[in-house]
């Protein structure tokens, strides 16, 4: 019922967001859904925008159920992608190649911000906000110095060669093995969480922190692994978007997948299941939105009012959670 009550509350949050603009909200929402879900290309646009927000949505998870509350997600996707780019130049860089590395990029970056919690005192929330700005100008330093492309005046990195691209299903869409391997990761995750001893450790240190003491848990190591797996999710999360999408890396690279990666993990309750669910809706009604934009006044600026209503309307019907208690 309750699941009733939220589909009933995104449809009329927006419809007043398209009445806003002066559009009909049944012509509307009737092209939201045909641009999210309307033959192979609107189903293509869907899920390769569901990958991105699938990865960082798990990374958010992982890093919330431990009690660290990752803001920076954002970061450790450039971070990630930054490696990748740097591996994509050596001998070793096939597509496998590239994606470990933005997974080991992006869990150096979480973990650096949990060691300045556990070992510093300094709060993960600003530590990561913080370092999104690190890895911005980090971005901007790389695609017009040592990563930028050879022959170039382009601030971007070289352009992937087709073998280090990742497998594409199918050549009228940017549909590619990335968006599997999110799902795999989802369900590694909802596994890992639920069905392992250091899953369930990791759970009591961010519900319970008196109980994982009194158990003699050392959180500090729990936190910190829990900080290096979320930003490793997030780095991957870069590495597909590079070697499954873009082919390159330039000063665009950072479209706010890290950022909307929180929302996506609140709307899928913080449980990995649920963010498989909540990464697919948000990627239709992001390709919903932008097939929407092309023919509507306000454009690009409609996309986000949209998407902003939608998640408000989320989380203002999610039922009520009870605190838990340090």
């Amino acid at each position: 019922m309750g699941q009733v009550k939220l589909a009933i509350a995104l449809i009329i949050v927006i419809a007043l967001a398209l009445l806003g603009f002066g559009l009909s909200p049944a012509e509307g929402i009737s092209t939201i859904v045909s641009g999210a879900f309307g033959g192979e290309v609107g189903w293509g646009r869907t899920l390769v925008n569901m990958a991105p927000l699938l990865l960082t949505g798990l990374g958010i998870t992982v890093a919330w159920k431990a009690g660290m509350y990752n803001i920076g997600g954002e970061g450790q996707y450039i971070t990630g992608g930054l490696l990748g780019a740097a591996i994509a130049r050596t001998q070793f860089g096939g597509p496998w190649a590239i994606l470990l590395a933005t997974a080991i990029g992006g869990a150096l970056c979480g973990a650096l911000a949990g060691w300045l919690q556990v070992k510093r005192g300094v709060h993960v929330a600003i530590s990561t906000i913080l370092l999104n700005f690190i890895a911005l100008q980090a971005l901007a330093w790389a695609v017009t110095g040592p990563l930028q492309a050879p022959g170039t005046t382009a601030s971007q990195t070289e352009e992937l060669a087709p073998p280090q691209m990742l497998t594409r299903f199918s050549s009228r869409t940017d549909l590619h093995m990335g968006v599997l391997l999110a799902v795999v990761a989802a369900i590694m995750i909802w596994g890992y969480l639920n069905f392992t001893r250091p899953g369930f450790q990791l759970r009591l240190t961010g519900e319970n922190p008196r109980a994982a003491r009194a158990a003699r848990l050392n959180a500090d190591r729990i936190r910190l692994q829990a900080m290096a797996l979320s930003g490793a999710l997030c780095g991957l999360a870069g590495g597909v978007q590079f070697a499954g999408v873009s082919g390159v890396i330039d000063t665009g690279f950072n479209q706010q997948w890290g950022f909307l990666g929180i929302p996506v993990a609140l709307l899928g309750g913080l449980n990995a299941l649920g963010v498989i669910v909540s990464s697919f809706l948000f990627g239709g009604l992001m390709a919903g939105t932008q097939t929407l934009s092309r023919t509507a006044p306000g454009g690009d600026l409609l996309i986000f009012v949209v998407q902003g209503a939608a998640v408000l309307a989320f989380l203002f019907f999610q039922p009520k959670r009870e605190p838990t208690h340090a």
